[in-house]
């Protein structure tokens, strides 16, 4: 049996974990999106880039509702909170995903260049809209959200839906793109060969350059121009959870806190470094699959990196601090992070075993003489 307080950091790492999985299994899905009218210049080439994560995109999606579960079964009060505030950024999102399925389904049952253009674009937008939308969300929670409690710890939001598109926020919405665009790039290089896999090569050094820059110039106006949060008084590990009982205070530099107290966390943002360097080298010297696990080491390290940033804070409050949701007080029983805990030990390794076998079983280049001999069964 373990303690409340070791449970409760646990479950802030589980679903930094589901975050990851999502950013690199459903990332390069999303990815690939973004790159569909560019990458492809005709029908053929373009249902070539479309097959090679036409057999597993669905699967993927895995990790996005795995994510969405954990955070209402383990942290209610930020599922509820956020989801209200953000309403119509996720609505955003949802919209923006109700294009994938019908397009991948869809685009190539009408030999129709009209109707499949329409598709390609609607797939484009399923890619790339989901992860700007992340990552302006990643934005909004460095700065602090306004919402506040009332006494029956009822969320209210005190912004709008437009003072989410901040300059700081819409730069990590940028970042988030790249990255993903990156991810999906390093993908189709790795499954594509000739003209396309050159395409892609070219768009994953400009990503990557977007990638480099936006999260450096992302980090230094963190650390000089947005204050972080402290709580100031006591931690109450073991206690139930009431995001009321605690004073929360806003500190120049405060981000940067935990990197003084343990230097070893440092190794995150340098991995987000050196994870997308490591892929961009690798793959001008042939080596695609190394390349596409650098990139997802690079991920890793730039969500690790805003996730170490914030701890122990996963929804800070600007228009009432002492409202700010914690990794402490945010949290379900501790009957429920254990039996949740039980089901995430047995069923998560079944997800990870499956998802490499359906890669290994439908993998393999994805070329347009493949396509033309399977007009009527590929996407």
């Amino acid at each position: 049996m373990l303690d409340y307080a070791s449970l409760k950091v646990i479950w802030w790492l589980l679903v930094g974990v589901l975050l990851v999985g999502f950013a690199i299994m459903d990332g390069h899905d999303m990815g690939v999106g973004t790159l569909l009218p560019f990458v492809g210049k005709d029908d053929t080439e373009r249902r070539v880039v479309i097959n090679t994560v036409g057999p597993h995109w669905d699967g993927n999606q895995v990790w996005f509702i795995t994510g969405g579960g954990a955070i209402f079964a383990a942290w209610p009060l930020v599922y509820a909170t956020a989801f209200s505030g953000f309403y119509w950024a996720m609505l955003l999102v949802l919209w923006a995903l109700f294009f994938r399925p019908v397009g991948f389904d869809y685009r190539s049952k009408i030999d129709n260049p009209t109707w499949r253009s329409v598709w390609d674009w609607g797939l484009f937008v399923g890619g790339t809209v989901p992860p700007l939308i992340f990552g302006v969300a990643f934005g909004n929670l460095l700065q602090g959200v306004p919402f506040h409690f009332d006494n029956n710890l009822l969320s209210t939001y005190d912004g709008s839906f437009w003072g989410l598109l901040n300059p700081f926020a819409l730069l990590c919405g940028v970042v988030s793109s790249a990255m993903i665009s990156f991810h999906g790039g390093v993908y189709l290089a790795h499954l594509t060969e000739g003209e396309i896999q050159q395409r892609a090569q070219r768009w994953v050094r400009v990503t990557g350059l977007v990638w480099l820059a936006g999260f450096t110039l992302a980090g230094i106006w963190l650390a000089l121009g947005i204050d972080g949060y402290v709580i100031s008084s006591a931690v109450q590990a073991n206690e139930l959870p009431d995001p009321l009982a605690k004073t929360v205070s806003r500190v120049a530099g405060a981000w940067l806190g935990n990197y003084q107290r343990w230097p070893l966390t440092m190794l995150l943002p340098a991995t987000g470094y050196l994870g997308c360097i490591a892929a961009m080298l690798l793959l001008r010297n042939g080596r695609s699959f190394a390349a596409f696990w650098a990139s997802a080491t690079g991920l890793a390290g730039v969500i690790g990196t805003a996730g170490i940033s914030m701890f122990p804070f996963v929804m800070p409050s600007s228009s009432h601090p002492a409202s700010s949701l914690t990794v402490w007080d945010s949290v379900s029983s501790q009957l429920t992070l254990q039996l949740m805990l039980v089901a995430t030990l047995i069923f998560m390794p079944l997800i990870i075993v499956y998802t490499r076998w359906a890669y290994k079983v439908m993998g393999g280049k994805v070329t347009a003489a493949y396509v033309r001999e399977n007009n009527h069964s590929a996407y």
